[in-house]
């Protein structure tokens, strides 16, 4: 079992800020059981004194005392990254990628020997705990990799694990999501503005409404459209402004923006 192994990351950016803050703040690991890397001074030094967890310039550097490496480094940036710390790497080690799009087979390419990889998709919210992540293992990881995967990403929100033939889709749904959902509070917000309500009472408003809508989602367990329901009599305010938001599209265009970002991810992997 690899539950109390020393992780490294390779990236030092939000997303594994977020995964060394949640994993600290779960006791998984202590911060002397952790280690980064960035290349970027100013943003390592920012997430060790924040974390207090050691963050180093060079990746082969960090790779090498650790049993578990998460690659947060983006997509395009993968290839490269993996190249500084083959050839410090061992069979013993574990290799897990956040990188949207890109394929277990693709990272195990990249290695210069067979190494297990686990791929996963978190999103932002894991920066507040909240992380919608799925999780699906390549061709060398066992069971024991994929649970210990699990445990790290639990301490940043909920987990599923899929098949990777799905990874693209989780990408553009969840991992694209937080962008979506941002992008209708924020016209939300905008049109409760337009509407006479100081900003800071709109957005307060916005907010809880989101968040209590998501809640009764979860406790409820009931379809949306049910809830939906719930609030549009014949006739009133509400019938009229999902009328609207039908009539301009709003369905079509969020179908088509996962639709676009699943595209992306494929192209990326």
């Amino acid at each position: 079992m690899l539950f109390s192994k020393r992780l490294a990351f390779i990236g030092a950016g939000n997303m594994a800020e977020a995964l060394i803050q949640g994993i600290l703040d779960a006791s998984l690991l202590k911060k002397d059981e952790m280690i980064a890397s960035d290349v970027t001074q100013s943003r390592a030094t920012y997430v060790q004194e924040k974390t207090g967890v050691i963050v180093l310039a060079e990746n082969a550097q960090t790779a090498k005392q650790a049993e578990t490496i998460i690659l947060a480094v983006k997509p395009q940036m993968m290839r490269a990254a993996i190249k500084e710390i083959a050839g410090v790497l061992s069979p013993e080690q574990l290799v897990i990628s956040i990188a949207a799009g890109v394929k277990t087979n693709t990272i195990e390419g990249y290695l210069t020997q067979p190494l297990p990889v686990i791929r996963v998709m978190p999103n932002t919210p894991a920066m507040v705990g909240c992380s919608a992540t799925a999780i699906c293992k390549g061709k060398y990881a066992n069971d024991d990799h994929l649970k210990w995967a699990i445990k790290i990403f639990e301490a940043v929100g909920f987990v599923v694990v899929v098949d990777e033939k799905l990874m693209d889709a989780v990408t553009a749904l969840s991992g694209s999501g937080p962008a979506y959902i941002f992008t209708i509070i924020e016209s939300l917000i905008d049109a409760g503005v337009e509407l006479g309500l100081p900003r800071d009472i709109a957005c307060g408003l916005t907010i809880q409404t989101v968040k209590g809508a998501a809640i009764m989602l979860e406790e409820t367990q009931k379809h949306p459209a049910v809830l939906k329901n719930m609030v549009t009599s014949p006739g009133g305010t509400t019938a009229a402004g999902l009328h609207a938001l039908e009539k301009n599209g709003l369905r079509v265009a969020i179908l088509e923006a996962i639709i676009a970002a699943e595209n992306r991810a494929k192209e990326l992997g």
